[in-house]
């Protein structure tokens, strides 16, 4: 608990009335305020992806070595070193924290045309030389977000991955049938699905969650307090668009959101909250995104 507290009070987040061994309403408080502004679903409990989340947040650029490992280096650090190489032009990939290839090339390529060792490690000499071409408080545009707007960062070539514990996965796959190479993962956990999203260069994934008391239909797309994917944003207003045209169907909501799938897939990706509802609502539901969907991948192929 005292840890918990102390990373909390480390990134702004100090619970003022709690005692530092005491979980108490303020704690919880300061947990939802972090979770917000985090793209987190809003719970005030310390779940496994919010602890994981807040222990990236401890890490301020320069506190320790960066490169490409295996698992990924991931933190806040990452994101600023993102950041930074972005302002200057270099393409580190999408702003999400994690020390992929991209961020490793671009490192790379920033260290070559410094005249610096081009070895992909953020070392004192590279951060010192980073730090001195940006800052933080720049208007600059980052390059990630220009090539977006500018449709560089096409629709990948693979197939459609479509996972989740609900019926409606199976129902988009049947209502797009041959028209998509669709691949079907029902019962795997989320990072398997983007291991194999990743490895096969997926051009899109529909994660779907059945919950039983939820009232609308929730889309989340990948967004962070950094970024925020384009391509999913457009997709989910296309997606409530379609859906809203029928009476039968439930109110739909868009957020962006950080969740593990939005985080660990690397195409766009899409992840649909729903409730309980009617066989044929369902069978609505399905048919207006899987059209939608099909619609998009024509037009982008």
């Amino acid at each position: 608990m005292r840890e918990l507290h102390e990373r909390l009070a480390g990134i702004g987040h100090a619970p003022l009335l709690d005692p530092l061994d005491t979980f108490g309403v303020s704690t919880a408080v300061m947990i939802e305020a972090f979770q917000r502004s985090r793209g987190l679903p809003i719970t005030g409990e310390v779940d496994s992806t919010t602890w994981s989340i807040l222990v990236e947040a401890g890490w301020r650029l320069g506190q320790r070595l960066l490169y490409l490992a295996r698992p990924h280096l991931r933190g806040d650090d990452v994101a600023e070193l993102q950041i930074r190489l972005a302002q200057l032009g270099f393409n580190p990939g999408r702003i999400d924290g994690i020390f992929g290839s991209l961020l490793n090339n671009a490192l790379v390529d920033f260290q070559r045309n410094c005249g610096l060792p081009a070895d992909g490690t953020l070392t004192r000499a590279t951060l010192l030389e980073l730090l001195r071409m940006t800052s933080l408080a720049s208007d600059r545009h980052l390059v990630t977000e220009a090539r977006d707007q500018a449709g560089f960062d096409d629709l990948g070539t693979g197939p459609l991955v479509l996972c989740g514990q609900s019926p409606l996965a199976p129902l988009v796959a049947n209502a797009i049938g041959t028209a998509l190479e669709v691949h079907l993962m029902t019962d795997a956990p989320a990072d398997d699905v983007a291991v194999l999203a990743n490895d096969r260069s997926a051009a899109l994934v529909l994660s779907f969650q059945t919950l039983e008391q939820l009232k609308v239909i929730h889309l989340h797309y990948w967004a962070s307090y950094h970024s925020h994917s384009r391509r999913g944003d457009q997709l989910a207003g296309a997606i409530a668009t379609s859906l809203a045209r029928s009476r039968t169907i439930p109110r739909v909501e868009i957020t962006g959101m950080a969740l593990p799938i939005l985080r660990e897939t690397k195409m766009t990706t899409l992840h649909v909250e729903h409730g309980n509802s009617p066989d044929q609502v369902l069978r609505e539901i399905a048919d207006e995104i899987a059209t939608v969907v099909t619609r998009v991948f024509h037009r982008d192929a």
